[in-house]
């Protein structure tokens, strides 16, 4: 029978071994940690968030949550300037709308930096002097997102719905690993489109735009 030793907070027995040396096997133990009690993080408001200072790549304040973007690789970065600089050149032809990349939108309880945000004339906050603010505090009227590799298909999704329910007239979102564009339209509905040849729907007030699917995937070739 093998002996039992105690100390009064713990017991060991003896265990012979092949050489009649003996091996300690701590079996009990009466210590007692105290748990850690952690309090939840709090969570900041978006007057509090928009406090902060700007974050590269920009954070987002989703749903009480602050999540950054990814930051941007070479496909997103071309298709982001071209598409940009293509928009741009034609709808301020006629001063319909510009096309802002980057800008942070703050409206329905969010903060959110579509990769191109584009606004009516008649949209596009001024001060008094007539200069472009620096503050917009609005939904864009077409918002434009670009998928990054690895970034949340969801999330981006949610980000042109959350538009929609807002009043933007249409969401584009780019795959640029798949070579096509999704279009949501302001009753929510879903096109995908993936033909070269595919003319792209835009809002009613952008109809001077004429791009197809081909020409924009085009300029990762450039």
């Amino acid at each position: 029978m093998n002996p039992v030793l105690g100390d009064g907070n713990s017991s060991s027995r003896l265990s012979p071994n092949d050489e009649g040396r003996s091996v300690t096997i701590n079996l009990k133990s009466n210590r007692k940690d105290s748990p850690m009690v952690q309090s939840p993080p709090k969570l900041l408001t978006l007057e509090e968030f928009l406090e902060l200072p700007e974050t590269k790549p920009a954070s987002e304040y989703i749903d009480g949550a602050i999540i950054q973007k990814p930051m941007p690789q070479g496909k997103h970065s071309i298709l982001q300037r071209e598409l940009s600089l293509a928009l741009t050149t034609t709808l301020r032809s006629d001063k319909t709308a510009q096309a802002f990349p980057e800008l942070r939108c703050t409206f329905g309880g969010r903060s959110i930096v579509p990769d191109i945000a584009i606004f009516r004339t008649q949209h596009i906050p001024r001060e008094s002097n007539g200069d472009v603010a620096n503050l917009f505090n609005l939904h864009p009227d077409w918002t434009i997102e670009i998928l990054s590799p690895n970034q949340s298909h969801t999330k981006v999704v949610r980000n042109i719905l959350h538009c929609i329910d807002h009043g933007t007239e249409m969401g584009w979102m780019l795959d640029p690993e798949e070579h096509c564009i999704f279009v949501y339209d302001s009753d929510k509905s879903v096109q995908l489109l993936d033909n070269n040849e595919m003319v792209l729907p835009v809002p009613k007030f952008a109809q001077t735009v004429q791009l197809r699917v081909g020409e924009i995937f085009d300029w990762l070739k450039a």
